[in-house]
């Protein structure tokens, strides 16, 4: 058996996810990619992972989080949504390279250690079911199931969903989007009684304003959570 996985590593190398190069480490970024994606270290937001400046042992908020406090409990980012960052996530939106979500959620479980808890139950942000059929899949929901096994936690892919379809929110300011996708997320009816009393981890692909994860906690609230904190791959640093 392993001369067969040697003689197949030697034909098919594993290659770097970001480029395509050869690496050492199956789904794996190579120097140079893994030098230029935006990872978000130091310093963060407690609210919504974004990076700050200094050095701090308390609790930050960023200017945003602090004029719009959060629903949620506390949230993590992993990398900006720029250049190889933004490379990676429509790869795994767009791009059907469902490999990606395997090292996303690695690293996504190393970021949100803090915030994972016992019992804590991880659901995606959904897709309304028309935008599903047209993507395929939902890509928040594959970085919450391989997260959810890395991590040793459950996952429940269906716990919310959009009873309506909304417009793109390409092109929308902040405060259309808070106001677009208001009351747009609902708990699942049969999924109701998996969120009484736990602690929940909602997961994205990308944060931009939000505006999406506040719509998901204020569901999950009202359904019973004992708390929701909120995970996103990559953080839109630049004004929506």
């Amino acid at each position: 058996m392993g001369f067969v996985q040697t003689a197949l590593a030697a034909i098919y190398p594993p290659l770097c996810i970001g480029c395509g190069t050869a690496v050492d480490v199956e789904l794996g970024l190579c120097g140079p990619c893994w030098r230029d994606t935006p990872f978000i270290g130091g310093v963060v937001c407690q609210s919504c992972g974004i990076g700050l400046l200094g050095t701090s042992d308390d609790d930050e908020l960023c200017d945003d989080c602090m004029q719009r406090p959060r629903p949620w409990a506390k949230g993590r980012a992993i990398f900006e949504y720029d250049g190889i960052g933004r490379r990676l996530v429509l790869g795994l939106k767009h791009g059907d390279r469902h490999e990606i979500a395997t090292s996303a959620a690695t690293w996504m479980m190393n970021a949100a250690q803090d915030i994972l808890e016992p019992n804590m139950l991880v659901a995606p942000i959904p897709l309304h079911w028309m935008r599903l059929l047209k993507r395929k899949s939902n890509q928040s929901a594959l970085l919450a199931n391989v997260l959810a096994t890395k991590a040793g936690l459950s996952c429940s892919p269906d716990l919310l969903i959009r009873p309506k379809a909304t417009r793109s929110l390409d092109g929308l300011n902040k405060a259309q989007r808070f106001e677009m996708l208001s009351g747009s997320i609902a708990v699942h009816p049969k999924r109701r009684s998996q969120i009484v009393g736990r602690p929940l981890l909602l997961v994205d692909d990308v944060m931009t304003s939000g505006a999406t994860f506040e719509a998901a906690t204020h569901a999950c609230h009202a359904a019973g959570a004992q708390s929701v904190s909120v995970l996103a791959l990559a953080r839109v640093t630049k004004p929506a």
